[in-house]
């Protein structure tokens, strides 16, 4: 199980990336959203 783990994540190392920084993105924006309310 470890090697399949390490074949997909040398396989997929760009698109992991992209990933994780789409998530922390939508993390942000999600975070932002939930504060506008007490800016009005």
């Amino acid at each position: 199980m470890i090697d399949t783990v390490k074949t997909v994540l040398t396989r997929q190392h760009d698109t992991l990336w992209q990933d994780a920084l789409g998530a922390v993105a939508l993390a942000v924006i999600f975070i932002g959203a939930l504060h506008l309310p007490s800016v009005f």
